[in-house]
């Protein structure tokens, strides 16, 4: 893969960097150092860094038609997710964590579906801030449930050669999403190296939200979400009714012991409508 210079402004994701270019919300340049210097943390303001996120306009007959819940009233499913964001909010609460993945035993058991629903149920908190992120690199699909086109790619923001305000995307007041229009082929070997984890680090202190989700790949599929040990708090792992087999969360649960805590496993397309089925507390 070709070397690509770093955007001169990215100080946030590289320690010890000067921004060359003056930052979106008026850091002067000699005190954007911001991981070196506890005054220059001090300075950033994410109400204004939410500001400088492109705001775009989610479309409801859209959503509807892709299984999306814009009103908890509007069937039994969305209520369930309703009931999902405040469990999880929760158990994540009680252990002071932030970061929460969502991966499942293997594609196609309804992870991005469960996250997209739970990104909106938490949006529609009066004055929260919820941040999702398509980290399933090989096989972004976030995008195409919320009807929005990437502006670039994701790896670009891990990798600090964009900044994170040139990608993210802005819902509404609280909620940002880290769409991508790139598949990575590479994705192991991105997961595992130190820019993501500095990336993470980075957007959290910038948009300082009550929780962020993150996209995981399937876990059973390859090593992309043990890549992310020590990057996320937990995982939730969504499976399928129709498909999952008991052998299958075992693995799983197996895979997780010792490296990465297991909030609770859901149930996707459980014969007893919506996502009523849910076992939490593990972890």
């Amino acid at each position: 893969m070709p070397t690509r210079d770093r955007a001169p402004h990215v100080s946030v994701f590289r320690p010890g960097q000067l921004s060359e270019v003056a930052g979106p919300i008026g850091v002067p340049e000699a005190e954007r150092d911001v991981f070196t210097q506890s005054q220059a943390l001090a300075l950033f303001n994410p109400a204004r860094v939410w500001e400088q996120l492109t705001p775009v306009t989610l479309q409801d007959d859209f959503l509807a038609g892709n299984g999306l819940f814009t009103n908890p009233d509007d069937s039994p499913a969305g209520t369930a997710f309703a009931l999902l964001r405040t469990r999880i909010l929760q158990a994540m609460a009680e252990r002071n964590w932030r970061r929460l993945g969502i991966t499942s035993p293997s594609h196609g058991c309804g992870k991005s579906f469960v996250l997209a629903n739970l990104a909106l149920a938490l949006a529609r908190r009066p004055d929260s801030r919820t941040v999702a992120i398509d980290l399933d690199l090989r096989r972004p699909n976030l995008h195409a449930l919320f009807g929005l086109s990437p502006p670039g790619a994701l790896r670009d923001v891990l990798e600090g050669v964009q900044p994170m305000e040139s990608l993210f995307l802005r819902v509404g007041r609280g909620l940002a999403l880290g769409l991508n229009g790139e598949a990575a082929a590479d994705a192991g070997d991105l997961l595992h190296g130190p820019d993501t984890a500095e990336a993470l680090e980075a957007i959290e202190t910038q948009l300082d939200p009550d929780l962020m989700l993150l996209d995981l790949p399937p876990a059973l599929v390859g090593d992309d979400v043990l890549a992310l040990a020590g990057k996320v708090d937990a995982v939730l792992i969504v499976t399928d009714g129709t498909k999952t087999t008991a052998r299958d969360l075992r693995a799983c649960e197996a895979l997780f012991e010792g490296r990465i805590p297991v909030l609770g496993v859901a149930l996707n397309r459980a014969q007893d409508r919506g996502l009523s089925r849910l076992r939490y507390g593990r972890g």
